[in-house]
């Protein structure tokens, strides 16, 4: 029996075969089995994770009622005799009727207050104010509760940490958030050929997919714990992914047949199982997904530059989402303004740009080519055998 098989363990899933593309991704989410770990973390430090619980308030919103304008705040119906003012940060007496207090946006409205007069619709002179209109009862009022009510919820377990999130919490009392712990990626750049600086050179390229990925992986909720290359050898090749410590090892490169495609045989020395094994999807098509011992993952990239993006978005964005705890990404579907050529059986991830008429496809978008992706809205889905103007495609949004 092999090493590290336990007596009566369930045997592994079969291996998905160039599946469909559809399948590929279900896949993938399936893979990650749950999102990591939860923490509580203090809000600045929050940025950027995935919330492992529903965002509820602890407190009405605004917690009082408040002034949205400058102005005065007035009881009754005027004129009203001028009493002092009203800062944000400050309280001040109940008002009687016929009284009004200058005061600024935001501060707390005095109780007995009935309204705000807008400071361009009003006139004070000599301790008297004059308004060019009456003021209704709950003019230019922020009413207490106004955006939530205490114990209601704000956000839903699963949302990515935002800006706009961090002001909320803020606003509503938090100092801290529960979040996922972010799943750590190593991402090795594989082959002999890649240049890190200048031009290109006889049998030398750019290596494009060391400074594209990492910021997309990081989008998805991933921590990149390194970026390293690793060259045409076997050996080195089945070390890295055997002492990675990463939730996730990326790879690009070496998912084919060639004569220094390694990674299938690396994948086989340290014991690992193969999930997806190539996907019916141009361009990409070699890509792979595999479980690695020790409940870590591995998806193998080809080392074209639009097709590792391919793999990118069917393998590793979803197995990344899932295990950040974030929900699957919703595509969109959106008409055509011109056709989106197919490939005869397998389907085509295609850059396209969005215009009034549609969406239309761009130039540029062989597998080692990234011009068409650097102008691109989405990438289009198309079935085998393409699309017409007039229809619909599936779109998926590029990451970041």
């Amino acid at each position: 029996m092999p090493d590290g098989v336990a007596v009566g363990a369930a045997a592994p899933p079969a291996t998905l075969d160039h599946c469909a593309w559809p399948e590929a991704r279900a896949a993938a989410r399936a893979a990650a089995d749950g999102p990591t770990a939860a923490e509580r973390l203090p809000l600045r430090s929050a940025l950027g994770r995935t919330l492992a619980e529903p965002l509820a308030a602890l407190t009405d919103l605004p917690a009082f009622d408040t002034s949205a304008m400058d102005g005065w705040a007035v009881a009754g119906p005027g004129p009203w005799r001028l009493t002092g003012r009203l800062l944000a940060g400050g309280t001040c007496a109940p008002l009687a009727d016929g009284a009004a207090v200058e005061i600024a946006t935001g501060a707390q409205l005095p109780p007995g207050a009935t309204g705000v007069l807008r400071r361009e619709h009003g006139r004070a002179e000599g301790g008297q104010l004059y308004g060019l209109g009456p003021v209704t009862p709950g003019q230019d009022v922020r009413p207490r509760g106004q955006e939530c009510r205490l114990g209601e919820t704000l956000l839903p377990a699963g949302t990515a940490v935002s800006p706009a999130v961090l002001g909320l919490a803020a606003a509503g009392g938090y100092d801290g958030l529960a979040v996922h712990r972010r799943p750590t990626v190593e991402l090795l750049l594989l082959g002999d050929e890649l240049l890190d600086e200048g031009l290109p050179r006889p049998g030398m390229v750019r290596d494009a997919l060391g400074p594209l990925l990492p910021p997309w992986l990081a989008a998805a909720g991933a921590e990149l714990t390194g970026c390293r290359r690793v060259g045409d050898d076997f050996a080195l090749l089945r070390d890295a992914v055997r002492h990675s410590p990463a939730d996730l090892v990326v790879t690009t490169g070496g998912t084919a047949a060639g004569p220094v495609d390694f990674l299938h045989g690396a994948l086989a020395a340290v014991g690992a199982h193969l999930i997806v094994d190539g996907v019916a999807v141009r361009p990409g098509h070699p890509m792979l997904l595999a479980a690695l011992p020790g409940g870590r993952h591995l998806v193998g990239l080809p080392g074209n530059p639009l097709a590792a993006v391919a793999g990118l978005l069917t393998l590793a964005l979803p197995l990344l989402h899932a295990r950040s705890g974030r929900p699957a990404v919703p595509s969109r579907r959106e008409p055509l303004a011109a056709a989106l050529p197919g490939h005869p059986s397998d389907t085509r991830l295609l850059p396209v740009v969005r215009t009034e008429a549609g969406l239309r496809p761009l130039p540029f978008d062989g597998p080692a080519m990234l011009r068409g992706l650097a102008l691109a809205d989405a990438l289009a889905v198309v079935p085998p055998g393409g699309l017409h103007p007039g229809s619909y495609a599936e779109t998926l949004l590029l990451p970041g």
